[in-house]
């Protein structure tokens, strides 16, 4: 089984570890302008996470569904599972993409963006949005094909968008000298490029292939079914990232200096975590499959394996943060002041990262179950409870962000063990 996950989740590894490096690259060539562009750009990184994360509930719910007609082969209703996704891209996409627009011009104000800031911060923030119906794509067709094995496929495709992104960042930042403009139109770009290639991989593969009329067909039944794996995981999602813009919006209040190290150190974090959501995905499709070829031996195989993996490459992800966090920091800014005060950021999460890898294995665990509530009421409790209420509380104290990010350490730790304790104790014969 260890040989089974690995293979299946390798290639979304490299994916994330390689977009991440990418995305280093566009974070730093951004934190080279100076920290008012880095400001700029991340004022609208936690709306983004929210935005983002709307469209992963309807994935998980295709993903699951698909991954257990694959394990008991049945292609029609794969098929049925991969024409809903298109009308969910569709219709949840342009949505998306006419809300964001509509609010661009206000969201700077509402993160509490310095004055002088905020009109770069806008027009990113819309430059980026036009091309939210080609990330609601990518998402939905690289889950789609990550349900049926198929991780190497989205790995190829997101790197050769995020490679273009890098490219065109270049060119647009330094050469034509659009600045954060520049880096707004390279994303938007190369996020078009990547969801057109992942629709036409999508449609080459036999067991998702499907006549382009069947998306107009009612499908009111399975519809119903992926609402209620996906409205648990949309309200996770919601209350979470809602929290990480309260979150933010009550670090951007302390000044550009401590924002652009904050963010910037959220950033650089980023790739030492990855590796447990690559897990996460190939966790959630190899229990989808287990239940669908009701192998309950196979689905306890896939947790155990899962949880101690994680944790393990998490353990040595929080050794590397460590050792490795000054430079890291150099990598995104000249700024002496943000290097030495996001150095320490890193040093002191460090700690926690097993435990993260503990919180993200268990969700990769219920979101292949299809049973997220017990997500949502662990993430909103603790999220809300333990570091909304404790930033605000060490933000009134007088404390700084460090005793923020202690806030956030609570919070990951206390997911993780909440978890733990309700994924041990639920009854799986149900399952089979």
């Amino acid at each position: 089984m260890l040989i089974a996950l690995v293979q299946l989740a390798l290639p979304a590894i490299v994916q994330q570890l390689l977009s991440s490096i990418l995305q280093y690259v566009d974070t730093a060539m951004v934190g080279h302008l100076g920290e008012a562009a880095t400001a700029s750009v991340s004022t609208s990184t936690t709306p983004n996470w929210l935005i983002h994360s709307l469209p992963y509930g309807f994935t998980i719910g295709i993903l699951s569904l698909i991954s257990r007609a694959y394990g008991r082969g049945d292609e029609a209703e794969m098929k049925k599972l991969a024409a809903l996704g298109c009308r969910i891209v569709v219709s949840f996409g342009l949505v998306l993409t006419v809300v964001c627009l509509i609010i661009s011009p206000f969201l700077p104000a509402w993160m509490s963006a310095a004055p002088e800031i905020r009109k770069a911060a806008s027009d990113y923030f819309f430059i980026v949005s036009l091309s939210l119906t080609f990330f609601v794509a990518n998402s939905m067709f690289a889950s789609s094909m990550q349900a049926i094995k198929d991780t190497r496929t989205p790995m190829t495709i997101n790197i050769s968008a995020n490679v273009l992104n890098m490219i065109l960042n270049w060119l647009l930042i330094y050469q034509v000298g659009l600045g954060t403009v520049g880096a707004a139109v390279a994303t938007t770009i190369s996020t078009i490029f990547g969801g057109s290639l992942m629709f036409l991989a999508f449609r080459r593969k036999k067991e998702l292939h499907f006549p382009l009329k069947e998306v107009f067909k009612p499908v009111g039944d399975l519809f119903r079914r992926v609402l209620t794996i996906a409205l648990p995981v949309m309200a996770t999602n919601i209350v979470s990232c809602m929290g990480y813009v309260v979150f933010a919006r009550m670090v951007s209040g302390m000044g550009v200096t401590v924002f652009a190290a904050h963010s910037i150190a959220l950033t650089a974090e980023e790739i030492f975590y990855l590796p447990g959501y690559g897990i996460r995905t190939a966790t959630s499709a190899l229990i989808g499959i287990a239940i669908g070829e009701k192998s309950k031996q196979k689905f306890l195989d896939v947790r155990s394996v899962s949880l101690w993996l994680t944790v393990s490459l998490m353990l040595i992800s929080g050794v590397l943060v460590y050792v490795v966090s000054n430079p890291l920091m150099r990598i995104f800014t000249n700024s002496e002041e943000v290097i030495t005060l996001g150095a320490r950021l890193l040093r002191v999460v460090a700690f926690c990262e097993p435990f993260f890898g503990l919180m993200v294995a268990w969700e990769g665990i219920f979101y292949g179950t299809g049973r997220t509530r017990a997500v949502f009421i662990c993430e909103s409790a603790s999220m809300w409870g333990i570091r909304i209420l404790g930033t605000w509380l060490v933000i009134r104290a007088g404390y700084g962000v460090i005793e923020v990010w202690y806030c956030m350490i609570a919070d990951n730790i206390t997911k993780a063990i909440a978890l733990t304790l309700v994924g041990l104790r639920q009854k799986t014969d149900d399952l089979f």
